[in-house]
């Protein structure tokens, strides 16, 4: 009894993930630069470099909205079909800003989610990973910020910061 309950499990678990497989497609990116943030429909995934040769992102058939944000460029927006089974492939160079000028000060962050969304005043700027060290920082303008860490699971961290030249604030 106890076997035949266990292949009807398992026989579930194969039709479900069959399913599953049958309306389900992916999506994998090619974006110079790779660390500008990806969001689908809304929602950041990561980075574009995470999915690009080695893996990619598992996405309902159908169509999807595709933003891609890094603070030195301009932002870009696509729409993408995907069909089940089936990896289609965001292809996209993004253009440059001007360089802002200084003073400068540094924003450092820190999240036990090192692709945890870091927002500046609303704005995507990169990953806690990117800026969590003493060489690496986000350098803003002198002035004060409202700083959002959003991981991918969990509270988000919302802090005002005040950022004052060739001083280092930390966001955690």
């Amino acid at each position: 009894m106890i076997a035949k309950f266990r292949m009807l499990a398992v026989s579930g678990l194969v039709a479900a993930s069959s399913l599953y497989a049958q309306q389900t497609g992916y999506l994998k990116t090619k974006v110079d630069p790779g660390r500008a943030g990806v969001f689908v429909d809304g929602k950041y995934v990561g980075p574009a470099g995470n999915f690009g040769v080695g893996r990619k992102y598992s996405l309902p058939a159908g169509e999807h909205k595709i933003k891609l944000v890094e603070p030195r460029y301009e932002d870009l927006e696509t729409s993408v079909t995907v069909q089940a089974g089936k990896t289609v492939e965001v292809k996209q160079t993004m253009k440059a800003l001007p360089v802002p000028k200084g003073p400068f000060g540094m924003l450092h962050t820190w999240s036990a989610d090192k692709f945890a969304a870091v927002y500046v005043n609303d704005h995507f700027m990169g990953h806690a990973g990117e800026f969590n060290n003493p060489w690496q920082a986000l350098n803003l303008p002198v002035g004060e910020y409202s700083v959002r860490i959003e991981p991918t699971t969990g509270q988000a961290v919302n802090q005002k910061v005040t950022i004052e030249a060739g001083k280092s604030v930390m966001v955690k």
